[in-house]
């Protein structure tokens, strides 16, 4: 059973529609990710969610009951900014305290949950500190602290990391899931890094136009994006597409022509026969050798960049296609240099298929 429910959710701004009925469940200590580029409406759903702002039509339900007439402060729900939004004048034990003691909580009761929560989020030892006095890792943690001090029954993170530096916010990726967890806490969580939504979401909802284009577990909208446009916001580099018209032989085989080369599809693509589509492979799904191997695309080494732990490299057709292959870093392929020959694989296992028209995955 959902424990926290928008229904029918419609919100306009002057003639710029915003969010066009939507409609989200989530379940009770979950974790649901608004995925989206800017001003889809993530953080418009959020403070609707919290009763800061009103739709024009829906309803907002926290446990099976509407919560449309009461105010921010009797829903209990907590919010968290990615500018932290601490008050400057108090330190950061006053931060964390500020909602306890707006309930009036006993002063001992109050100096345990702080503490406790400090702890827990590994500030302990700067809550006398000033919020100028903090690095952004901890401005962030004393702002998450906060909104969990007084355990808020629906948690909403506002792209909280985007703010923190990259050793930060790798850290924070791999504690928030633990603090959810220890907290039980329904959490939405807005962000715009594709890496954060897989790493955190139990599902994503890519936002797009004001609804939800798919709404799905991470290897679900990774692995098998509704249709073009979810299947290019996420991964790095892109999704290779090739525009292709598959055909059918006499044994029944199906071939397609990318980069001037004739690749088989395998027979069980018999369905897209003569059908004008769009191919589209992950680059770590593109194998690269410098030996001719069956069903292999002629290319050229145009360019290697180096990643992290995977390389990218850049290889082009004889018809000037270009494609994108991530290798693994100790890959002895990948750390090849110069305009050399090569052929490109395809892993067809992992190849989508996207009507050329719609963007519909086929």
């Amino acid at each position: 059973m959902a424990y926290l429910e928008a229904r029918g959710i419609s919100k306009a701004f002057g003639k710029k529609r915003v969010l066009e009925d939507l409609s989200l469940e989530v379940g009770r200590g979950e974790c649901v990710v608004l995925f989206g580029p800017s001003g889809v409406g993530k953080t418009i759903l959020l403070r609707i969610i919290a009763g800061v702002l009103e739709p024009d039509a829906g309803q907002i339900l926290i446990d099976g009951r509407s919560v449309m007439d009461q105010g921010p402060e009797e829903r209990g729900v907590a919010m968290a900014f990615q500018n932290f939004a601490l008050y400057p004048h108090m330190d950061a034990f006053e931060n964390i305290a500020s909602p306890l003691r707006a309930r009036r909580l006993p002063e001992q009761e109050i100096k345990q949950r702080v503490h406790d929560i400090a702890t827990l989020l590994r500030i302990d030892h700067v809550l006398d500190h000033l919020p100028r006095q903090l690095s952004n890792g901890q401005k962030q943690r004393t702002s998450l602290g906060r909104s969990l001090v007084h355990g808020p029954a629906v948690l909403m993170l506002d792209d909280p990391l985007r703010n923190v530096d990259a050793k930060i916010r790798y850290e924070m990726r791999l504690e928030l899931p633990r603090i959810f967890r220890k907290f039980e806490s329904t959490v939405l969580y807005v962000t715009q890094d594709y890496k954060e939504a897989l790493a955190l979401g139990d599902r994503i909802g890519v936002l797009l136009d004001g609804r939800f284009e798919q709404l799905d577990t991470p290897e679900t909208v990774y692995r098998a994006p509704r249709n073009r446009r979810v299947a290019n916001l996420f991964g790095d580099p892109p999704i290779n597409l090739f525009r292709i018209r598959p055909t059918r032989d006499g044994d029944g085989e199906v071939h397609a022509v990318i980069g001037g080369q004739p690749v088989a599809l395998g027979a069980a693509r018999n369905r897209l026969d003569g059908r004008e589509c769009e191919l589209g492979v992950r680059p770590e799904d593109v194998g690269l050798s410098f030996e001719p191997v069956p069903n292999g695309i002629p290319v050229e080494l145009e360019a290697v960049t180096p990643f992290n732990v995977r390389t990218v490299t850049l290889l082009k057709t004889p018809d000037a296609t270009e494609i994108l292959a991530s290798q693994p870093e100790d890959n002895s392929l990948a750390t090849a240099r110069g305009h050399r020959k090569g052929w490109a694989t395809l892993d067809l296992e992992r190849t989508m298929f996207f009507d050329a028209k719609t963007g519909a995955r086929l």
